[in-house]
């Protein structure tokens, strides 16, 4: 089965997934949380500049309006989309029941993560406690409800790395593995901005006893940016997400990368697909800015549907790799093993 914010649903009933979203979510660094002063209104004079990143602006990062949401995730679902994987967890200000309501509203099945996000997001009190215990929230997130509810989660991350990696985050990850193991569940795993680091993870994982083959590494177009490391982590058989569609700005505030454009994410999987590793690869967006959803000019949750898979088709994909990329892997990682 595949486990919804909403219950249990069959496997074969999901159809055209985002592997990666945010769509109530609070993302402001810790750094910028309660400064004054960065919050002015968004509009069509500041979207722009507060999108592309240099304008300092701490009201993007939070996504709690609750009617918006359902209305973004609306049009999603009237682009021909039928399911979003939610990966706000712990220090991101998870709300499952708000999930729980759009999912109600919408008709979108909604997949919820569960586990903590880097270092500097998570609690202070998270320094004290143990592997078992970050382990055994995870295996009652997916078992009996997350967060103070009786909602249950159906993936376990995105985990948060940091580069490096802090003592933390590698307890955390272990207890993911742990929680893997105990439930069956997949893990998604955000890494810091290191090309070296995917590997080093899935080195971590693998002796640990985890199931690389239902590890995602999350972002892998803003961390890896030549072939032969891309397709050398594929060979680990874990599987590689490219998850910024959308985002067309070569400038990325958060670390000194040249990001790519749509074109070059699709020849990026190109490359992995001619490789032999096309069902070990997923795409999504992270939508996690208000600048970014269709209401503030952005291209909203189903930019995916309406411009990129058509144009990986033009780009010479077959329908099948298509489907494969939203549809088929998608089940496989998200049925539970």
């Amino acid at each position: 089965m595949i486990r919804t914010v909403l219950g249990d649903i069959a496997p074969e009933t999901l159809g055209r997934t985002l592997m990666h979203e945010h769509i109530i979510c609070d993302i402001t660094p810790p750094s910028l949380r309660g400064v004054p002063g960065f919050d002015a209104p968004i509009t069509m004079q500041s979207r722009f500049d507060i999108d592309y990143g240099r304008k300092r602006h701490t009201a993007k990062f939070q996504l709690l309006d609750q009617e918006l949401a359902i209305a973004e995730v609306a049009s999603f679902a009237e682009d021909g989309g039928q399911a979003i994987v939610e990966l706000t967890i712990g220090g991101l200000d998870p709300d499952p029941v708000a999930l729980a309501e759009i999912s109600r509203a919408t008709g979108v099945a909604i997949i919820m993560g569960c586990g903590h996000y880097t270092e500097e997001f998570q609690a202070p009190a998270n320094h004290d406690r143990t592997v078992e215990d970050f382990a055994a929230e995870m295996i009652a997130a997916v078992r009996t409800g997350a967060w103070g509810t009786d909602i249950r989660a159906g993936i376990i991350g995105e985990i948060g790395c940091s580069a490096p990696w802090t003592a933390l985050e590698r307890r955390v990850m272990t207890a993911a593995v742990l929680a893997q193991q105990e439930t069956g569940a997949s893990i998604t795993i955000h890494p810091g901005v290191d090309p070296d680091q995917p590997a080093e993870i899935i080195a971590f994982i693998r002796a640990l006893g985890g199931d690389v083959s239902r590890t995602i590494i999350d972002h892998v177009d803003r961390t890896i940016f030549d072939t032969d490391r891309l397709l050398r982590l594929a060979d680990t058989g874990c599987v590689l997400e490219l998850d910024l569609f959308g985002y067309e700005h070569a400038y990325w505030s958060f670390a000194p990368v040249d990001m790519p454009n749509d074109g070059q994410r699709i020849q990026m999987l190109r490359a992995l697909a001619d490789a032999g590793h096309g069902d070990r690869m997923l795409i999504s967006q992270d939508i996690c800015r208000l600048t970014r959803l269709r209401a503030f000019g952005g291209h909203g949750y189903g930019h995916i549907l309406r411009n990129v898979a058509p144009l990986m088709l033009e780009r010479g994909f077959s329908a099948a790799e298509v489907d494969q990329v939203l549809v088929h892997s998608p089940r496989r990682l998200l049925t539970f093993a």
